[in-house]
């Protein structure tokens, strides 16, 4: 079922506003004319049960990112939830250091991020000797120093977030593209209680499945795939069974296409557990 978009929606996403997920979410809603409104929270969880319960139209939340992998926590709760996933948004993470107006690089002792922030700016941060401070989420770290200010013990201190986070709460932009690698991108999936309506744009299809315990069947059934292109593919432990895994897919095309259409239905008939996460439009260029 599909409906309608409106003329206002509301895209949740986890974090504080200039989050890199706020960039997604601002990049999320396709359709001309919806004019965009965004509603940061605490948790990945959050962001689920506000799309569930109606209180955004839409959500976004990242499953992998180029240089730390995926991200389990998404993806385990895209298996539980009955949202339909009805795009994705490639965000280019590019971070910057930013402190209170008037400190100098030269002034700092300590900088604060999200630990997958500090990880991949290590270079930068052994450079002027900091010592790393893990936050919450990136933006969450440059809202906090704006709100300590130099009166809180701030003058030392700096934050590693987007531009748009050094604009929201008043920062100064010390250094910029501070990550160690410059393919620094995350994807994040779109989510809607609706299914996406029918379109010509390229596809990916996403499913999870797990497989009986028998000794080549997972084979058996990843073969039911053959002859597509898997953009991914993955295990992951089951949180109800121990060690048994589950697989989770990419693939490039949509479920309505008769050659996608009829390998799916192979490992439906194999999987002892099978979900199609979305079939959805493929983002075809990176924002942020």
């Amino acid at each position: 079922m599909t409906e309608p978009v409106p003329e206002t929606v509301t895209v949740a996403f986890q974090g504080n506003p200039g989050a890199y997920g706020e960039i997604a979410a601002l990049n999320a809603v396709p359709e001309a004319g919806a004019q965009r409104h965004t509603r940061g929270y605490p948790t990945f969880h959050g962001v689920a049960q506000a799309v569930e319960g109606g209180e955004a139209q839409y959500g976004v939340l990242p499953v992998e990112n180029s240089l730390m992998g995926a991200i389990h926590q998404s993806i385990d709760l895209l298996s539980d939830t009955d949202l339909h996933v009805i795009g994705e948004v490639v965000v280019r993470v590019s971070h910057c250091l930013m402190a209170l107006p008037g400190v100098e690089l030269s002034d700092l002792k300590s900088v604060a991020s999200q630990q997958p922030a500090l990880d991949q700016c290590t270079e930068l941060i052994r450079k002027y000797g900091l010592q790393p401070v893990a936050a919450h989420d990136t933006a969450g770290s440059a809202r906090e120093l704006a709100e300590r200010g130099a009166a809180g013990g701030g003058r030392d201190e700096a934050a590693i977030a987007s531009r748009r986070a050094a604009e929201l709460y008043g920062l100064n932009i010390l250094a910029q593209e501070i990550e160690d690698e410059p393919f620094n991108y995350t994807r994040f999936m779109v989510l809607s209680r609706h299914e996406p309506a029918p379109s010509d744009a390229p596809h990916k299809t996403s499913l999870v499945f797990a497989v009986r315990h028998t000794p080549g069947f997972l084979v058996e059934t990843l073969n039911e795939l053959s002859g597509l292109n898997l953009s991914r593919i993955e295990s992951r432990p089951r949180r109800d069974r121990a060690w048994s895994y589950l697989m989770y897919v990419d693939i490039e095309g949509d479920s309505r296409d008769p050659q996608v259409a009829q390998a799916l239905a192979g490992v439906l008939r194999k999987a002892s557990y099978a979900k199609i996460i979305g079939s959805y439009p493929r983002a075809m260029e990176t924002v942020g």
